[in-house]
């Protein structure tokens, strides 16, 4: 919320965490009185996150429980990778 109310951009839901850290560290900065730079990658708008969003701003995100057996499936699944 904080990064779209002061730089105008919805980022989409995958770097938020990114941005977390980046504010963190910003506040670490400030404390310490430390300038530093601080370069993170943004990837990408939340436009096509705009449902979640609203889902989750009005309390109404479903939690999903998904099986262990379909996890493991689908890890098994993936391709191999020669070492």
């Amino acid at each position: 919320m904080r990064f779209a109310q002061t730089d105008g951009f919805l980022p989409a839901a995958e770097p938020s965490h990114a941005l977390m850290a980046v504010a963190e560290e910003a506040a670490a900065a400030r404390e310490a009185g430390d300038g530093r730079v601080i370069l993170f990658g943004l990837c990408g708008h939340g436009h096509f996150d705009m449902s979640a969003y609203d889902a989750y701003f009005a309390n109404q995100l479903e939690d999903v429980e998904l099986p262990q057996q379909r996890i493991d499936t689908a890890v098994e699944e993936l391709p191999k990778v020669p070492a």
